[in-house]
This record gives C-alpha cells, sequence and structure tokens, in this order.
C-alpha cells in the first residue's frame, strides 16, 4: 500500500479524504495537528506524499510544509486551500509544495492529484547518466542538482522542470508544454502553478533571482534555459 499522510483538523473533512483515498489503494495515516503530523512521518518514513490543511489548531500548514521540505526534499505534497484565499495557493507553492487542491473538491479531483504526483515522483525512469551544462550538473540516477560543485535541494516538481530544461537548451517552451511534461495532460489545475514554480526554482539557482540569466521568459509564451 501506498502511505500517504492526511493532515486536516476537521474531522468530517478529514474522514472524506481518508475514505475516498482508502478507495483508490492508498494507506491514509492520520493527523490533526503539526505536532501529530511530524510524529507520524517518523513512525512511518515511507510515507511518500503529503496533504497539508492550512488552518490548524498549532502551527498552520505552511509552516508544517517548510520542514518537510527541508528535512525531505522528495516528499510530494500538496496543500488543502480554501478556493478564496488566492493567496495561500501561491505561498503554499513558494513554501515547498508540489501542488494544491481547493476546497470543496470532488473525489476524483483529489485522488488524481495525488495519483498524478506519484507518478512524477516514481514513474519516471532512471538511469546513470550525468547531464552538465555551464555550472549545473544534473544527475538522473538519484535526480540531484548541483552548482558549481554545491547540492542545490529541490523537490521533485522542481526536479523534473530542471530536466526538462537540461532536455532542450535554448528552446522556449511554453506554459502549456511544461504543465504537460511536468504535471500530466490529465492535471485539473491552474497554469499559473508553472509561474510559481519556476519563480521558486530562479530563487534556488539563479545569482540574482530578479534578474535571471539561466531561465529567462519568453514573454507572452513560456520560458527558456540558455547559458
Amino acid at each position: 500500500m501506498k502511505k500517504i499522510l492526511v493532515l486536516e483538523d476537521e474531522a468530517s473533512i478529514r474522514s472524506f479524504v481518508v475514505i475516498n483515498l482508502k478507495r483508490a489503494g492508498y494507506e491514509p495515516i492520520e493527523a490533526e495537528t503539526g505536532a501529530q503530523a511530524f510524529e507520524r512521518i517518523k513512525e512511518n518514513p515511507d510515507i511518500r506524499v503529503a496533504l497539508l490543511d492550512i488552518m490548524l489548531p498549532d502551527i498552520d500548514g505552511f509552516e508544517v510544509c517548510r520542514r518537510i521540505r527541508a528535512a525531505d526534499p522528495h516528499m510530494g505534497i500538496i496543500m488543502l486551500t480554501a478556493r478564496t484565499q488566492e493567496m495561500d495557493k501561491v505561498t503554499g507553492l513558494m513554501t515547498g509544495a508540489d501542488d494544491y487542491v481547493t476546497k470543496p473538491f470532488s473525489p476524483a479531483e483529489l485522488t488524481a492529484r495525488v495519483d498524478a504526483l506519484y507518478r512524477r515522483m516514481g514513474g519516471e525512469h532512471f538511469d546513470s547518466g550525468e547531464m552538465v551544462q555551464g555550472p549545473f550538473k544534473l544527475n538522473t540516477r538519484n535526480r540531484t542538482l548541483e552548482k558549481n560543485g554545491v547540492r542545490i535541494k529541490l523537490t521533485q516538481v522542481e526536479y523534473s522542470i530542471m530536466k526538462m530544461f537540461m532536455d532542450n537548451p535554448g528552446k522556449a517552451l511554453s506554459r502549456e508544454d511544461i504543465l504537460n511534461t511536468v504535471w500530466g495532460r490529465d492535471y485539473f489545475g491552474e497554469l499559473k502553478i508553472v509561474d510559481v514554480n519556476i519563480r521558486r526554482l530562479r530563487i534556488k539557482i539563479e545569482d540574482d533571482s530578479t534578474n535571471p540569466t539561466y531561465i529567462t521568459t519568453v514573454w507572452g509564451y513560456g520560458y527558456k534555459w540558455g547559458l
């Protein structure tokens, strides 16, 4: 069974999520506070994906996301956000989440997002090669990135974007191309998730993220990787 952390303090919503994840073949590990979430992760080191609510009785979901991401750059994280709170979506992504689902959500949408994240994490073929471009070295076996010999912590989504860029140096990639390749053609979400992840990636790899030289914007179209 594929374990997934479900952090939600409202029992009715948590029960709804758990029932539908079980039907989809997952093993939900429940938590209703941030502190419980960290304990559940410690008790279940094979948890691969976490669903995090934002409003919690102790610390908020953003802080839980930050701490999980600092400890494990490879865990998949999906934030559960309120439909009316646009900034929650952006903040969640910038703190390290891979995706978000807005409440209220259907069982089909939730399981599709979880399935897609699991595929991105484990479905890609691993090889023993390395891609070296300028100061960057992307190891495609252990899915890591180095810049000038220094390891840069990437989420699985960020790794997939970097690989797509390095597979296509100098080529303008549309936002739609990036979304379809990294998130999958069956992704239900919005196109802006690409922009937020590019912003997050620039902060990690650029010398000056406000004046990027590696990931440049192709206005009205998408992005281009160049050295």
